[in-house]
């Protein structure tokens, strides 16, 4: 007689192998509910004040439109992304049938030396970046579940070597935006025309990679423990993602001596992608990576361990745009926010056509060398998707924080450089921004938690829908308590 229980999770492991991802274009459209939902968000905040201040019903919309909407948009309306929206700017355009509903201001009152709140913040938080990273975790929450339902279409989950999908996306978005946020000390130092050598930054790398190995560890041995599915061409037998994480900031750390010589990040990531794709071309690390009998720790992890140059190359090319989008660079001439704010939307479009450009040159069979993505790899087309994709994404969170939120860009101390800031920003969005890596964590736990107690690819639609619902709102609820009770979770 068979073992159900080996049966099923045989099932599973075949539902997730062979996949070849979808068209690059379709990710597109699904992706981009995001920021016509924060749109939609901005519309209601600017014209309405509606989420100022959040009452249970603003939580609600807010919940609606960056959580359920993107869950809808991988599953219910995934063969009509754009369709779902297009309903969204519907409520957006109705929105501007209602006349503004401007808040009474306050009379404004000289501050005094104990009210002062001092220079505005070189690196303040940015409510795109927030609005960016927040959907781009929310995301990641959804889809790291919704993959294991029929509901949730084969071409968005991880193709087996060649293609894209969207979770191929969501795995270097991740560290893309790891990237973006990691620019902060880097810069901090600069600015202060402060120093630190090689092995006080190893020092510092090692405090966030410590957490992640412990993490890495605690997953691999409840996966192996629990006989959880898992398909080995992912990242290999023993490795995972957490792995991964783990081993960028002491190699990032080391890259940043290369300074010296080469001029930015960018450059050192190209090179990287390049050299790590011309071995891949010229000598047998892509057999091996493809094909190699599993008779050893490297040979059974090979996915994870060389993958992870292109990763590092992802995090670089994200830490050379975070020199440049965080920092608020302060002028004295009266037309300096709107210099500043077109400077801004400057540059996220000359990188975003750059990295495009090169994408379409490493993959076009007509005018370039005709390379194939692959997640699998990492290889130089999957970085320069990644790179091109997310510049993208920020540019369009950055042209709607532009065009609704102006007052983030003039504020004069540091107090209304907040206010700006928390005005522009979903409270939804902030809060899984703010503890980004303990929600994916908590979001993994719940994942393993629903596999083992629910036959997933046994679940009609509306059962997924309850139990993808129940999930987002859980994670949800975690986040928004966290950021209500000023917790911040670093890992």
């Amino acid at each position: 007689m068979s073992n159900p229980s080996a049966d099923y999770k045989k099932l599973k492991e075949d539902f997730v192998s062979g996949l070849t991802g979808g068209d690059v274009s379709e990710i597109y459209y699904v992706t981009g509910v995001a920021p016509v939902a924060m749109l939609v968000w901005s519309v209601l905040q600017s014209r309405q004040a509606f989420f100022k201040p959040y009452t249970p019903q603003g939580v609600a919309i807010d919940f609606l439109l960056n959580v359920c909407v993107f869950l809808l948009a991988t599953t219910l309306y995934s063969n009509e992304p754009v369709l779902l929206s297009a309903l969204l700017l519907a409520q957006a355009i109705f929105t501007y049938a209602f006349p503004v509903n401007t808040p009474r201001k306050k009379a404004k009152v000289p501050p005094t030396a104990s009210r002062a709140s001092g220079p505005l913040d070189i690196l303040p938080p940015k409510p795109f970046i927030t609005s960016y990273r927040g959907g781009m975790l929310i995301a990641t929450v959804i889809a790291i579940l919704a993959v294991d339902f029929h509901i949730f279409p084969r071409r968005f989950a991880k193709v087996e070597t060649w293609g894209t999908s969207l979770m191929d996306m969501g795995v270097g978005a991740f560290v893309f935006s790891a990237g973006l946020v990691a620019a902060r000390p880097v810069y901090r130092e600069r600015a202060e025309g402060t120093g630190s050598s090689l092995s006080t930054r190893m020092v510092y790398a090692m405090r966030h990679s410590v957490p992640l190995f412990v993490l890495g560890f605690i997953r691999l041995i409840s996966v192996k423990g629990l006989d959880y599915a898992e398909h080995v061409t992912e990242y290999g037998v023993h490795w995972n993602f957490f792995f991964t994480l783990a081993l960028l900031p002491p190699f990032v750390a080391v890259f940043q001596s290369a300074l010296k010589i080469v001029p930015s990040y960018a450059a050192m990531a190209l090179i990287l992608a390049v050299a790590y794709q011309i071995a891949l071309e010229t000598t047998s690390l892509k057999a091996f990576i493809l094909a190699a009998p599993r008779v050893d720790l490297l040979s059974k992890n090979r996915e994870g361990i060389f993958s992870f140059v292109g990763y590092l190359a992802i995090f670089l090319a994200g830490q050379d745009l975070g020199m440049f989008v965080l920092p608020h660079h302060i002028t004295k001439i009266r037309s300096g926010a709107g210099v500043q704010r077109n400077n801004l939307l400057m540059t996220m479009a000359v990188w975003s056509t750059m990295w495009s450009a090169l994408y379409f040159v490493a993959t076009s069979y007509k005018y370039g060398f005709g390379l194939d993505v692959s997640r699998r790899m990492a290889n130089l087309p999957y970085v320069l998707w990644v790179a091109a994709f997310n510049t993208a994404q920020l540019f369009v969170f950055c042209l709607i924080d532009s065009i609704y939120f102006p007052a983030t860009y003039n504020a004069s101390d540091k107090r209304t450089q907040k206010e700006a800031y928390e005005s522009a920003t979903s409270w939804v969005l902030r809060a899984y921004n703010r503890n980004g890596l303990a929600l994916f964590l908590i979001a993994n736990l719940l994942t393993g938690l629903v596999n083992l107690t629910v036959r997933t690819l046994e679940a009609d639609r509306l059962a997924a829908i309850g139990i993808l619902g129940a999930y987002a709102g859980t994670v949800t609820a975690v986040a928004l308590a966290l950021d209500a009770y000023n917790i911040s979770i670093k890992l």
